[in-house]
Formats: C-alpha cells, structure tokens, sequence
C-alpha cells in the first residue's frame, strides 16, 4: 500500500489466513515491523488481540477537520 493504509481498512499483504505475505522482508513498513507484540496486546486470545488491534487503530485514524465544509 504505497500511501499507507486507512483506518478500518483490511491491509492487501494479509493473507486469508490473517498473517502477513512480507513479514520479514525489506518492503514491509517500518510501522508494521515497530509494532512489537507485548502481554498487554496479545493478552490470552486470538480475540483479545484482534480487539487491542482494532482500538489502537480506531485511536490513530485521523479525524476530519471540521473546519472544512462540502
């Protein structure tokens, strides 16, 4: 994804099986090979991880500039 990848937006690299085609190699970004799982993130489950994911992307997405109007 060359302009990065919006918010709520399934990434292209992930595979059905949810794991990612370029881990590992060169061309993933820097922000995926930073993001480093910890107790916190990962917690127990599958679930729980996915859950801590989806919020942490929630929380980053930008938000519309309300000064701007159509």
């Amino acid at each position: 994804m060359p302009n990065g990848k919006a918010a709520g937006t399934r990434c292209i690299q992930l595979g059905d099986d949810n794991r990612c085609r370029i881990f590992g190699k060169p061309e993933r970004p820097a922000f995926c090979a930073g993001l480093q799982p910890s107790d916190e993130m990962c917690g127990t489950s599958r679930e729980h991880a996915m859950q801590w994911l989806d919020a942490l992307e929630r929380a980053t997405a930008p938000t519309p500039d309300a000064s701007i109007r159509p």
